[in-house]
């Protein structure tokens, strides 16, 4: 896939709206008009623009039925950006969660079944370094 159509993909993902719209279109295809009830702060013009966002991002596809405009969710743009973007630096996050999981459970692992009690800090003798900024 093309610069120019990830391009598109994330600014079109990059709206609020229309990501909820993507989210109403998970489930199957809608009408426009029932995609323009599920947002009803929105006028259907409004909706509309959205809607022609997605299409151009290559994330909607409309079928004509009638009088009916049915939009159904194409998913490859996003599949395009989990295995350009997500999945590339998705391996190395789990690595480093697994590491840091495995370190924080140390000395639950040591066999005592409890933690060991910390010293208290040493008292500062009444004043603080930090000056309040009234």
């Amino acid at each position: 896939m093309t610069d120019e159509v990830l391009d598109a993909a994330f600014k079109a993902l990059a709206s609020p709206v229309r990501r909820r719209l993507l989210d109403l279109l998970r489930d199957g295809p809608r009408t426009t008009t029932d995609l323009c009830a599920c947002v009803p702060d929105l006028d259907r013009c409004t909706v509309m623009q959205h809607l022609g966002v997605l299409e151009r991002a290559g994330l909607l596809a409309v079928v004509r039925r009638g009088r009916e405009r049915w939009n159904h969710l194409d998913v490859l743009p996003i599949q395009a950006i989990h295995d350009r973007w997500i999945s590339h630096y998705a391996g190395p996050a789990v690595g480093l969660l697994g590491a840091l999981s495995a370190s924080a459970s140390g000395p639950a692992a040591s066999g005592t079944g409890r933690d060991e009690p910390r010293p208290s800090p040493p008292a500062t003798g009444g004043r603080s370094r930090r000056r309040d900024r009234g």
